[in-house]
């Protein structure tokens, strides 16, 4: 009998309502050794984005990765993402490329995250604000 037990599911929270980011995510695929990865909607609540606001993080300013009881950031998550890429298809083997390197992830992330902003300003999309800032809630 084979008694491993199977790794924790590896989270990625965004914004669902984001083309761009629901694409990426829908897209992206990790090695089955890593773990499931489990989709989360940002706009929803959960108890991930109850941790994600107890610490601060801004989810309208950058996407997050949860692996066991690490929570990744920005340029962070993607990094990270990359880094357990499944390389069985061209995106997931680009996404690794582009990503792989800590410092082009910090270079390319804002820039990216600035064109989501004005995506979503261009769809007339709602920030989701989940640290309830006062007059925070347009792109």
């Amino acid at each position: 009998m084979n008694s491993q037990v199977s790794p924790p599911p590896v989270l990625v929270i965004y914004d669902k309502q984001c083309p761009a980011c629901n694409f990426y995510c829908n897209i992206i695929r990790i090695r089955e050794s890593v773990g499931e990865l489990i989709l989360v909607d940002a706009r929803e609540n959960s108890e991930v984005m109850e941790e994600i606001t107890k610490l601060g993080l801004d989810i309208d300013q950058g996407m997050v990765v949860k692996v066991h009881d690490q929570l990744y950031y920005g340029s962070e998550a993607i990094h990270i993402l990359s880094s357990m890429g499944s390389e069985s298809a061209w995106f997931n083997r680009f996404n690794y490329w582009l990503f792989r390197s800590k410092r082009r992830a910090d270079f390319l992330y804002p820039i990216l995250r600035n064109m989501r902003n004005l995506l979503l300003k261009l769809l007339g999309k709602s920030k989701i604000n989940n640290l309830n800032m006062h007059d925070n809630n347009k792109f």
